[in-house]
């Protein structure tokens, strides 16, 4: 079977979140159940020298987009045994970062014509082409509107896969089109219209012939009007081939016991991780003491991640007998509220406002315990690195949060973490109160570390799940 991923992003090409890190991971794990499954990505110019000079070009063509003529190059890069192909357009895509441009439309409009285009070219013929968020969305209706009565591409499956209903790519008719070539008949309500203009991903989710989502309870979650983002009734109306399938993380990439970030590397042993801990609280200035129980935040600053519920009762939080260690970039109120907190209470509490892998690591590490109280959360992927390095999950009970961090249980001492049901701040300070008490019991907190053992959150599950509708799909 023969599966093309088309993303915006990819570990370690180009990453801005979650989604990089499924595109590279997931397709190892694929490729272990004996799918050849390759990757499409944007040639970005952020993308590391080491990579872009190892790369081959495969084709170069013409492409035709709207009244446009327009230059493509496919180059090709095998990474850790997956064939990965970059579409290079410099004028698209030799820019710093992503996302962001007020071209974004016409951008991943290219990527999206290029992706199908470029097909004939590669010298693979995918039976299922897997397409990611808004930016890959409209390949499903460009496959429908252009491919599909076309015989070497009639067997061809689209799956569309939601790793964030937020983000909808949503732009002026005019614009779509003006680059996809399409009549008024695509702008009905049931069509391509939102908002009185277009959006990628309402394609996707509408011309595509499954559609998946990153955990089980999201799924449930986006067919409700408080998570659905304006689009829960279309979600209800598709809901028979709509699946939600928990994301994994990548076994050997996140490993404490081989973590080169680490000042001690460590699998169960909880000396070695408050040698962590020590190495920690000396660089970042905290006092040392491996006995306080140290909290950790590594996320974006932004109101999804529940920061409103923090800054509500950050005064009791400090008042706790713990330590705290942010670390993330985001919206300026929030970096202000964490640069505030350490400055009026530097002995609790270091505020690191930036991204650094490295120093993430070693936050994962030294923790005790990893707070994640978000409004929403597709699936997360912080409660599942911090499972993995031994630091217990204190969630709300949303999205992959719910399906994934079973609560604790002090009477049968089943469970791997804290949670709370309402997005309110202080349940959420009691849910924290609960999780420092249980910290200083040492037998519970031996139940915890020992269920955590047992739980498996590598990809290997998830990659049958979609295996398996794959194997549907062709049938």
């Amino acid at each position: 079977m023969k599966v093309l991923f088309a993303a915006s992003e990819a570990v370690p090409f180009a990453k801005t979140g979650g989604l990089a890190d499924v595109i590279g991971s997931l397709p190892k794990e694929l490729a272990k159940q004996g799918i050849d499954v390759r990757v499409i990505l944007p040639k970005y110019e952020d993308i590391p020298a080491a990579y872009t000079q190892a790369m081959e070009t495969v084709a170069t063509f013409t492409l035709e987009m709207g009244w446009r003529k327009l230059y493509c190059g496919i180059l090709k890069l095998e990474h850790e045994g997956i064939p990965f192909y970059f579409i290079d357009n410099e004028f698209y895509f030799h820019r710093r970062g992503c996302y962001g441009y007020g071209d974004d439309a016409e951008r991943f409009a290219y990527f999206c014509r290029a992706v199908m285009d470029s097909i004939q070219h590669i010298d693979f013929m995918p039976d299922i082409i897997h397409c990611h968020d808004w930016q890959a969305g409209m390949i499903p209706v460009l496959y429908r509107a252009h491919f599909s009565y076309q015989p070497e591409y009639a067997h061809m499956k689209t799956v569309m896969t939601v790793h964030n209903l937020k983000y909808q790519g949503v732009f002026a008719k005019e614009q779509f089109k003006d680059f996809f070539a399409l009549g008024d008949e695509h702008f009905t309500g049931y069509a391509l219209e939102q908002y009185g203009g277009g959006s990628f991903m309402k394609g996707g989710l509408l011309y595509s012939d499954a559609i998946t989502t990153v955990s089980p309870t999201y799924a449930e979650e986006i067919q409700t009007p408080f998570y659905g983002e304006y689009l829960d009734s279309l979600m209800r109306s598709q809901s028979q081939r709509l699946h939600g399938i928990v994301n994994g993380i990548d076994y050997t990439e996140f490993d404490p016991m081989t973590d080169p970030h680490l000042e001690v590397n460590y699998r169960d042993s909880l000396v070695k991780k408050q040698q962590n801990k020590v190495k920690l609280q000396e660089k970042l200035g905290l006092p040392v003491n491996k006995d306080i129980p140290m909290i950790a935040l590594v996320t974006r600053l932004v109101e999804q991640k529940g920061l409103a519920l923090i800054d509500r009762v950050i005064s009791e939080l400090m008042a706790l007998d713990a330590q705290w260690v942010i670390l993330g970039t985001g919206e300026h109120r929030y970096e202000q509220l964490f640069r505030w907190a350490a400055d009026q209470y530097p002995d609790k509490l270091s505020a690191n406002i930036l991204f650094d892998e490295g120093l993430a690591r070693q936050i994962y590490a030294s923790s005790d315990l990893f707070l994640m109280p978000s409004q929403f959360e597709p699936c997360g992927i912080g409660q599942l690195i911090a499972m993995r390095y031994r630091s217990v999950p204190i969630v709300r009970e949303t999205g992959g949060l719910k399906d994934t961090v079973q609560p604790y249980n002090e009477s049968t001492g089943e469970g791997t973490g804290f949670s709370f049901a309402h997005y309110n701040a202080h349940d959420m300070l009691y849910t924290v109160e609960r999780a420092i008490a249980t910290y200083h019991e040492e037998e519970a907190w031996g139940n915890l570390m020992a269920n955590l053992k047992k739980k498996d959150f590598s990809w290997r599950k998830s990659a049958q799940q979609y295996a398996s509708l794959y194997e549907q799909l062709i049938k």
